[in-house]
Parts: structure tokens; C-alpha cells; sequence
């Protein structure tokens, strides 16, 4: 399993939080999604048949802007 850790903003609460977390989740091999509004971070395992781009997209169109990422 690969892993990917972004700082983002744009989470202001858990609704945003949960929306966030539940259109990852409906990605073909995300197996883990944590998000820390309070450190406006968000760590996700993934496959290695996922498209990292695919998870960015879903994050942006959520309404958040990633801005930074490392990879783990």
C-alpha cells in the first residue's frame, strides 16, 4: 500500500471534513483516509493501480486546495 500526506485548506468543518472523506472513499483502491481539520491535513493509503492525480482532482473538487504534499 502507498501512502500520500497533503497539507490542504478549505476544511472549515466536519461537514466539509466528512463530504471530503466520502468522495476519496468512493475512489477505486483507497484503502485509508484520515483528515486532520485541525492541522489541515489529510493522509491516504492507497494501490498501486490508483492514479494519484485521480485522488488530487477529487480533493480539489471537493473545494479544497492542496498545499503541499509527502509522499510516506
Amino acid at each position: 500500500m502507498n501512502r500520500v500526506h497533503y497539507n490542504i485548506s478549505g476544511i472549515q468543518n466536519s461537514e466539509m471534513k466528512t463530504q471530503l472523506k466520502n468522495a476519496l472513499e468512493k475512489l477505486d483502491g483507497i484503502s485509508m483516509v484520515n483528515v486532520d481539520v485541525a492541522r489541515e491535513s489529510i493522509e491516504i493509503g492507497y494501490r498501486d493501480s490508483t492514479d494519484e492525480n485521480s485522488i488530487k482532482s477529487c480533493i480539489e473538487n471537493v473545494g479544497c486546495n492542496i498545499i503541499s504534499q509527502t509522499d510516506r
